[in-house]
C-alpha cells in the first residue's frame, strides 16, 4: 500500500513548437499518458509483486532471512539514493530520452532477476532494477505537466492518482497468481519476467509517442551533485547492511561500527550540502527546503508511515506463508482488502467534510496503531483470525492512507513554487527510505524473535508476529503524537 512520488517536477509549461511539430513522435495526449502511466504502474507493481514471492524465493534459492530482506529492500536502496539524481538527469538531458533509458535499464534488470541462479545475483540485479526506476519514474509527472494542458491535464493527474492507488493491490494479487501458477515449472521467476514483454512494448511505443524536450540552458546548468550522491549512498548503505545482516551474524563489532559510520557520513552529507548551497551551487537536497515550515514534520511522518507499511507487509507475508502455510495466491488475496482500502481512502479524503480535515493525519496514525496491534492479536494463537482479521486489515489500510496522503499533499502545497521540485524529490526519497528502514528494522525483529522461540511453526511464528506488530504500533503512535503536538502550536 505504498506510493511512489516523482521528483523533479518543475513548473508546468506548454510544449515548444519544435516538440509539437516533431515528425518522429505522435503527440496525442491520450497515448502519451497511456505509455508513461503503464511504466509507472509496472515499476510500482514490482515493489509489491515480490512480497508474496519471498517464501518461494527463499526455499528455491536457499536464501537466508537476511538475503530475503535484501531482495526486497535492494530495490528501495538504489531507488531512494538515485531518485533525485534521476530527476536532475531529466532536467539536463530531456525527460523523453531519460525516461526511455530508465525503462530499458529496468526491463533488462527484470530479465536478469528472472534468470538469477543465486541470492547474490538476485540482490545485485534488484539494485540495478531500482536504479532503472529511479531514472524512469521522475520523468512521468514532468512529461504530463509539460505536454498536457487544461482540463486534459486535470484528467491526466486523476488517472495518475488512480494508478498509484491500484498498483499495490494489483501487485499483491498478481504476485500470488504468478507464483501459484508455477508457469512451466519456473516458480517465482515470472514475477520478474512479466516485466520484459511489457517493457519492450513500452520502449517501442514510447519512442514514437513521447515528445522530444526543448531543454533550456538553465535546466542544463543544474549540476548532479555527485559528491552529495556518494555521501548519501554511503550513509544509507552503512545503515542498512548491519540492520539486515546483524541479527544473523549475532551483532558483531563491525555492525555497530557500521551504524556509527552511517551517522558520521550523514552528518558529512548535511555539512557538504549546506556549504554547496552557500557557494551558490545546486545541492542534492536544498537546505532551505528542509527549513521550510512543516517539511521537517512531514519527513518524520512519511518515514514513520512507510516504515510501518513495509515492515507490516514483510513480516506478515513471512508469517502467513511460512507459519500458516498459505499458498502464494491466498497470501496475495489476503492483502488485497488492505491495499484496496488504502487506495479508496487516498482518492477520497479531500472530499470529506471540512471539519474532519484538520484531524485526519493524527487520527490515521492512531487507527493504524490500533489496527496493526489488532492483526497481531487476532493471529496470536496461530489461527487464521477469521472475520476480525479483515476488519483489522481494513483499519491498517485506512490508517496508513490517512497518515500518508494528506501529509504528502499538504507538505507540497505549502512550499514556494521555485522549491516544488526539490521538495517533491526530498519527500519521494524519504518514502523510499522509510520502506527500506521498515523492512530492515522490523524484518530483523520478526526473524530474531522467531529464531529465539525454537522450531518454526504456526504458534511460534504468530508469537514473533505479535512482538513485531507491537513495535509497529508503537511507531505509528509516534506519528499520531507528532500530529497532535503540531496541532497545539
Amino acid at each position: 500500500m505504498t506510493t511512489t512520488t516523482p521528483a523533479g517536477t518543475g513548473p508546468a509549461r506548454d510544449p515548444s513548437p519544435e516538440t509539437s511539430k516533431d515528425p518522429g513522435t505522435d503527440n496525442r495526449p491520450g497515448r502519451l499518458l497511456a505509455v508513461v502511466l503503464a511504466a509507472q504502474f509496472m515499476a510500482l507493481l514490482d515493489v509489491f509483486i515480490v512480497n508474496v514471492a519471498v517464501p518461494t524465493i527463499g526455499s528455491e534459492l536457499h536464501a537466508s532471512g537476511a538475503g530475503l530482506q535484501l531482495v526486497v529492500a535492494g530495490y528501495s536502496i538504489s531507488y531512494a539514493v538515485l531518485l533525485i539524481t534521476g530527476a536532475r538527469l531529466g532536467d539536463r538531458l530531456g525527460h523523453r530520452g531519460v525516461h526511455l533509458a530508465g525503462l530499458a535499464l529496468f526491463t533488462a534488470a527484470s530479465l536478469a532477476c528472472g534468470l538469477a541462479q543465486g541470492t547474490g545475483e538476485l540482490i545485485a540485479f534488484r539494485l540495478i532494477q531500482g536504479a532503472g526506476s529511479a531514472v524512469m519514474i521522475p520523468q512521468v509527472l514532468s512529461l504530463i505537466q509539460r505536454n498536457i494542458t487544461g482540463e486534459a491535464r486535470a484528467r491526466a493527474l486523476g488517472a495518475y492518482a488512480a494508478v498509484l492507488a491500484t498498483g499495490a493491490a494489483a501487485g499483491q494479487v498478481l504476485g500470488g497468481v504468478l507464483v501459484s501458477a508455477d508457469l512451466f515449472g519456473t516458480g517465482w521467476r515470472p514475477v520478474f519476467l512479466v516485466n520484459v514483454p511489457v517493457g519492450v512494448v513500452l520502449l517501442a511505443v514510447g519512442s514514437r509517442v513521447l515528445p522530444r524536450d526543448d531543454v533550456s540552458a538553465l535546466e542544463r546548468s543544474r549540476g548532479l551533485d555527485l559528491p552529495g550522491l556518494v555521501l548519501l549512498a554511503a550513509a544509507v548503505s552503512l545503515f542498512t547492511v548491519p540492520l539486515v545482516l546483524g541479527q544473523e551474524e549475532e551483532w558483531p563489532l563491525w555492525s555497530w561500527l557500521s551504524l556509527g559510520a552511517a551517522a558520521a557520513f550523514f552528518a558529512l552529507f548535511c555539512l557538504y550540502e549546506s556549504r554547496l548551497a552557500r557557494r551558490g551551487g545546486v545541492p542534492l537536497i536544498a537546505p532551505r527546503v528542509l527549513r521550510h515550515p512543516g517539511i521537517g514534520l512531514a519527513v518524520f511522518r512519511l518515514l514513520a508511515v512507510m516504515a510501518v507499511n513495509a515492515g507490516f507487509l514483510f513480516a506478515l507475508t513471512l508469517h502467513i506463508q511460512g507459519g500458516l502455510g498459505y499458498s502464494a495466491l491466498r497470501a496475495g488475496l489476503t492483502f488485497a482488502p488492505t491495499a484496496a482500502v488504502f487506495g479508496l481512502v487516498g482518492l477520497t479524503w479531500r472530499n470529506w467534510p471540512a471539519s474532519w480535515q484538520r484531524g485526519l493525519i493524527p487520527t490515521g496514525f492512531a487507527l493504524a496503531a490500533v489496527s496493526v496491534a489488532g492483526v497481531g492479536g487476532v493471529l496470536k494463537d496461530g489461527g487464521d483470525g477469521g472475520l476480525w482479521l479483515y476488519v483489522a486489515f481494513a483499519g491498517v489500510g485506512a490508517g496508513l492512507a490517512l497518515g500518508f496522503s494528506p501529509t504528502l499533499t499538504r507538505a507540497l502545497a505549502t512550499v514556494r513554487p521555485e522549491d516544488a521540485a526539490d521538495a517533491s524529490g526530498l519527500l519521494a526519497t524519504v518514502t523510499q527510505l522509510g520502506q527500506l528502514i521498515g523492512v530492515a528494522a522490523f524484518g530483523t525483529l520478526f526473524l530474531n524473535r522467531l529464531e529465539s522461540l525454537g522450531p518454526p511453526g504456526a504458534y511460534t511464528s504468530a508469537d514473533a508476529l505479535l512482538a513485531c506488530t507491537y513495535a509497529l504500533a508503537a511507531t505509528a503512535t509516534l506519528g499520531a503524537v507528532s500530529g497532535l503536538v503540531r496541532r497545539r502550536r
